[in-house]
């Protein structure tokens, strides 16, 4: 039975508290004196991106030129849940972190808290499809998911002061995500609707409307693998968000 060694970074407590001090500077433009604990999530998710992110690329590069097969894991839900206590552990930076932090004046339970829960899906498909996702990384399985980040979760449960459920919008995208990397340059067209005409002699779609797809790739790294492998959910953007002839009547 083969041993699985938990990760270790060689990188010293000193030296990620110096990585957030930057990013909380350079990131969220603000100082440690300044800063509160979604300022410093923030920062240290970056600063732990950056760790990842040699791996992801690899992983990217050994699918693209072929030197490995890949899974293609397609689902309408990915409940991956909080990013960072996983990116460090995965990354062997969860000492690293709880000491830095705690360095700096903050509370690493309080950090970690301040990340807001991604609202990907509603249950156990969604919840499923992630534990597939991340086991893949974990053995070492080149994988890349596509899904779709919906804006709402399913929604927020709230209780008025007769203790009846009241049903509220959960809009997580509302706070700083810093784990998505959103490439506009990979975006697509798709259309729905319409009708299908003929024009010179062909049959031709016309679309009633469309959709601006735009692709945002979260990393999903593996346990003591060094694999990084890639959840891409596609986010919906309008062509035609604003009217200014429309805006100017009014």
């Amino acid at each position: 039975m083969t041993e699985i060694t938990a990760p270790k970074s060689p990188i010293t407590t000193a030296e990620f508290a110096d990585e957030i001090r930057e990013q909380l500077k350079y990131t969220q433009g603000v100082t440690v004196e300044q800063a509160t604990p979604a300022d410093v999530y923030v920062a240290a998710s970056t600063a732990v991106r950056r760790h990842l992110m040699d791996s992801w690329m690899k992983t990217q590069t050994d699918m693209v030129n072929g030197s490995t097969k890949a899974v293609g894991y397609l689902s309408a839900e990915f409940l991956m849940g909080k990013q960072l206590e996983n990116a460090l552990l995965n990354a062997g930076l969860t000492d690293q972190f709880d000491k830095a932090v705690k360095a700096l004046g903050f509370d690493a339970q309080e950090v970690i808290d301040a990340e807001y829960e991604p609202g990907l899906g509603n249950g156990g498909l969604g919840r499923l499809a992630a534990c597939f996702i991340d086991s893949l990384a974990s053995l070492g399985v080149p994988a890349f998911g596509y899904g779709i980040q919906y804006k709402y979760g399913i929604f927020k449960q709230e209780f008025d002061e007769n203790g009846k459920q009241v049903e509220t919008p959960d809009y997580w995208l509302a706070n700083e995500e810093p784990w998505g990397h959103i490439d506009y340059n990979r975006d697509q067209k798709v259309s729905f609707g319409g009708e299908v005409v003929e024009e010179n002699g062909k049959k031709v779609w016309k679309p009633a409307w469309s959709v601006r797809a735009v692709p945002v790739d979260y990393m999903v790294p593996g346990y003591a693998s060094g694999r990084v492998n890639t959840l891409r959910l596609w986010t919906a953007k309008s062509y035609d968000e604003f009217d200014l002839l429309t805006f100017n009547k009014s």
